[in-house]
């Protein structure tokens, strides 16, 4: 029989409590994520689909599901399994909660959640249907945007044909009705939402910083890489796959998260989001690599990083709930030319002129990188036509354009992004948003 000294039965003992405590850590963490995202769900069901089931005048919505092919919004339905097809199936009964069945869809995170009337089989859709007898059925299909385009040919064929032409005939688009029931939050939805741009803003400063860079040595692929391990040691995930490590010069970028050595004198950015409970952000940061004898950023530099914080202040002042997005595009443009900026309205052809051109992509964010509610932004053009509402998360992103003395007047572009939400009083931000160009030594 093996002998343990004192010291030996200590150690192995404090071992054995370290693993225990490992996992026990680890249990806790995926506990409580499962449990906030419960609450977002029961949340969501209870206060903003009954608002957007009824704005969009659909009395069911049918989400399907096949193994290997789950829809967008699989995770904010609750996950679950199907071996063959599955469905979420909501009705309004036109008054108080919405009815909620998972048919096909199983599983112990699911079931546990609490937030479904009844699970069945989804041989069991057909008759559930006929019982309500709905006159509008929302289906997830839609060619403006993915988020909301989950249902396949097949599927759709499936369909029709298990629900007969009478009710074939009452499918229509669920676009937008996706958009409001993602896009509007709740509480505990923009609390989640607030951590993961936490923890996507401490990263992305730490990657900016001493701590990762040695000038002359380390490389924009390093740092990128190192990023992606600090999302793989915290469970964390990304809608933009690899992070944009880039450096930037008088005729634009010149290397992204490349083999490019980083050197003195360079100016840096990252653009990125982390992925957490189900939700993504999308922020930007700007560092500069001080030369041999310099202790601070070039004045040039500093002023053109202090016009972007001019602009974006007068975007955050202009944004408020009730119009379109189209229309606080408009009105941004305006703010912005009465502030002695000039607004652009195609991407990345600044002005030669001696002014601040301005360039905005204030655009949807939250479950992915680039949301699928309103969006200010060239990019999103059906977004545009849709109305900001309070609650709705946006990534207010802005280029900046100023001439740089010692770059012969070309113009250096500032980036800067950070997540927002918008309430009645217009933009607030949900975390420490960037205020200044950081400092690699």
């Amino acid at each position: 029989m093996k002998c343990f000294t004192p010291s030996s039965y200590v150690t192995s003992l404090l071992l054995a409590f370290l693993c225990l405590y490992s996992f026990d850590v680890q249990g806790q963490e995926a506990h409580r994520r499962w449990r906030k995202m419960n609450q977002i769900r029961a949340d969501k069901f209870d206060l903003v689909l009954p608002e957007a089931m009824r704005e969009n005048g659909i009395d069911m919505w049918i989400i399907t599901n096949r193994e290997g092919h789950y829809d967008p919004l699989w995770a904010d339905m609750g996950g679950g399994y199907t071996s063959t097809n599955g469905y979420y199936v909501f009705f309004d009964k036109g008054e108080g909660r919405i009815e909620r069945a998972a048919l096909g869809m199983s599983g112990y995170l699911l079931e546990e959640g609490g937030v479904y009337d009844y699970f069945g089989a989804a041989s069991e859709l057909q008759e559930f249907v006929q019982q309500r007898d709905p006159k509008r059925i929302g289906l997830n299909y839609s060619k403006n945007f993915g988020g909301a385009d989950g249902l396949s040919y097949s599927e759709f064929l499936e369909l029709t044909e298990m629900l007969g032409e009478k009710y074939a005939s009452r499918f229509m688009s669920a676009e937008k009705l996706t958009s409001d029931f993602r896009s509007r939050r709740v509480a505990s939805e923009i609390a989640a939402f607030a951590e993961a741009g936490e923890l996507s803003y401490q990263i992305a400063e730490k990657a900016l910083s001493n701590a990762v860079i040695t000038p002359g040595l380390t490389t924009l692929e390093d740092v990128a890489w190192w990023m992606m391990e600090e999302l793989h040691k915290h469970n964390l995930g990304t809608s933009f796959g690899m992070p944009s490590v880039y450096i930037t010069g008088p005729d634009g970028i010149e290397a992204t998260s490349s083999d490019r050595i980083i050197q003195r004198g360079d100016i840096l950015m990252i653009d990125w989001g982390v992925g957490l409970m189900n939700f993504y952000t999308d922020m930007k940061r700007v560092a500069y690599v001080l030369k041999e004898g310099e202790t601070e950023v070039p004045q040039s530099f500093r002023y053109a990083y202090e016009q972007g914080l001019k602009a974006r202040q007068v975007i955050t002042q202009t944004i408020k709930p009730g119009i379109t997005a189209k229309a606080a595009e408009q009105e941004i443009h305006k703010a912005l030319n009465a502030a002695g900026f000039s607004a652009m309205t195609t991407f990345n052809q600044p002005s030669s002129a001696d002014v601040t051109d301005v360039m905005i992509g204030c655009h949807s964010v939250g479950n992915w990188g680039h949301g699928i509610g309103p969006s200010i932004a060239f990019f999103n053009p059906v977004r545009l036509t849709y109305e900001l509402k309070p609650t709705n998360l946006l990534s207010i992103e802005l280029f900046a354009y100023t001439k740089i003395p010692e770059w012969g007047g070309k113009k250096l572009r500032i980036p800067l992004e950070d997540d927002a939400v918008v309430t009645d009083r217009g933009i607030e931000w949900l975390y420490p948003v960037n205020r200044k160009i950081l400092v690699i030594k």
